[in-house]
């Protein structure tokens, strides 16, 4: 199960409103690896498509298929703000780093 903190509750559901998407969630996806591994794409969706997992949320749903649930599973969608910009990211506690991008993977 994906955790969603009430930070990246509010953003989403705001991200809803603002586009116009009253009863759509937010399909996550996996869309490569990286240094620091598996990289999650985000986009709106309605409703549950077939072979999709729904998680529902604080007013919205989360959408993934089987193998993106096996990545996600323990992970945390929070908002960040940086003075880079701010969005929504996906923590994952199974990935501790690594090496061979000279130790700047977090």
């Amino acid at each position: 199960m994906v955790e969603v903190t009430s930070e990246a509750s509010k953003y989403i559901n705001d991200l809803i409103a603002k586009n116009d998407k009253k009863g759509f969630g937010i399909k996550i996806y996996l869309s490569g690896m990286g240094c620091s591994g598996p990289q999650f794409g985000m986009s709106f969706q309605q409703g549950k498509k077939e072979g999709d997992i729904e998680q529902p949320s604080e007013g919205f749903s989360l959408y993934y298929d089987n193998e993106t649930k096996e990545i996600l599973d323990a992970c945390t969608v929070d908002f960040v703000e940086t003075p880079y910009g701010s969005g929504l990211i996906v923590h994952n506690p199974n990935v501790s780093g690594c090496s061979s991008c000279g130790g700047g993977c977090h």
